[in-house]
């Protein structure tokens, strides 16, 4: 059989997981990824986590040691994401030795009620690499105006860095300089650039989603004729700055002291729209250097039917180029399409977050309850532990 995955990765697309839940820790799908679908990286957000929480009963003994330790919900809430979180890195832990820290990678957000305010997030970010304490480790950082000194200041600290919701290209070129900026603190405060890594997460479908709908409003012929054409384009021409920005003597100074490049990756990649492919945003953006972070139906239905070809990305760009030029002639405003998903990215990350506080604290209720149950809750959390090589 065909072994699409691992083409795709030996084209140099790094190949993640947009998932995270204890069930899939506790019964070893994520292991079974990374050893059979050339899986080396994960990524989570609230959303994932308010799902996951909501959804599974391995969290109940956790919760019952949260509740009689009469933890706040939010303390509560960073105890149960970053147990996972740990967990998840020690199972990509081989990922990351087999490509000296490149992948193997795992993502965890700060708190998104935070995105605009940025010692804070820093303060966050520093407070969550110590408490999963794993090298693999990604801590998300938004890429809000504020987040932008964030993600300088926290590089800087020798904190490895995923810069999420990224929707526009001035703004990808904001974040890869704050990157640099970053690498360049840390260098001069004594840190191994070589052991810093960093993702600049491009948000793809959503483009689509919201042009999409812009373009039916706008009803012509010629408008229609460009749905499902924005969010490639868009991702393209983020991959030409990348190629630019370091292929730079900024970057190369870099380099030479062992720090590896902040690679784009392609975020938001299952379809919205069932008229388009199912893999169009895994197969239109092929190209060395780049991550793909895909929901486990996207991962097996590449493994499926996906083609891969060498480099769907790099020469295309003048084709790109054509397709804003025609959003524009047909009336589709790019500049407040990019500002509308930026702050419907952050709205929705923190009703998430909202959510899953609200969840936790009613499962601290409930385990308070239960709480005086002789045994249960230290069986499960010595079982867990087990699970988790000893990481409870």
């Amino acid at each position: 059989m065909t072994d699409r995955l691992g083409e795709l990765s030996a084209a140099g697309v790094a190949i993640w997981l947009d998932d995270l839940s204890r069930t899939r820790l506790s019964s070893g799908g994520l292991d079974q990824l990374r050893r059979e679908k050339h899986l080396v990286g994960v990524t989570s957000n609230p959303t994932i986590f308010a799902k996951a929480m909501s959804a599974a009963d391995e969290y109940n003994w956790q919760l019952k040691d949260l509740a009689t330790r009469g933890l706040e919900v939010e303390e509560a809430v960073r105890m149960l994401t970053t147990y996972d979180v740990r967990w998840a890195c020690d199972v990509m832990r081989p990922a990351y030795d087999a490509t000296a820290g490149v992948d193997g990678r795992v993502s965890l957000e700060v708190d998104p009620r935070l995105a605009h305010e940025t010692e804070k997030t820093v303060a966050e970010a520093k407070g969550l690499w110590w408490l999963v304490d794993r090298p693999n480790l990604f801590i998300k950082i938004p890429a809000t105006e504020a987040g932008l000194p964030a993600i300088t200041a926290t590089l800087a600290e020798g904190i490895s860095v995923n810069v999420t919701l990224i929707f526009g290209l001035d703004r990808y070129s904001a974040v890869m300089d704050a990157f640099l900026a970053g690498l360049e603190q840390a260098k001069a405060n004594g840190h191994d650039l070589s052991k810093i890594g960093s993702v600049a997460s491009f948000f793809v479908s959503r483009v689509d989603t919201e042009v999409d709908k812009r373009l039916e409003k706008i009803g012509s012929d010629e408008a229609k004729a460009l749905r499902g054409k924005a969010a490639i384009a868009n991702a393209k021409l983020a991959y030409e700055r990348y190629g630019k920005v370091f292929a730079s003597d900024r970057w190369q100074a870099l380099a030479d002291a062992g720090a590896h490049p902040q690679r784009p990756l392609w975020a938001s990649t299952s379809t919205k729209n069932p008229d388009y492919r199912d893999v169009i945003y895994v197969e239109e953006l092929i190209a060395p250097g780049t991550v793909n972070t895909m929901p486990e139906s996207v991962i097996h239905a590449y493994a499926d039917h996906g083609e891969t070809r060498a480099d769907t990305i790099t020469g295309s760009y003048d084709e790109a180029r054509k397709v804003f030029t025609d959003l524009e002639s047909v009336g589709v405003d790019m500049a407040d399409v990019i500002v509308t998903l930026e702050r419907e990215g952050v709205e929705k990350f923190e009703a998430s977050w909202l959510e899953l506080l609200d969840g936790v604290k009613k499962s601290l209720a409930e385990a308070a309850k239960g709480a005086g149950k002789p045994g249960q809750a230290a069986k499960g959390s010595a079982r867990a532990a087990e699970q988790a090589g000893g990481n409870a």
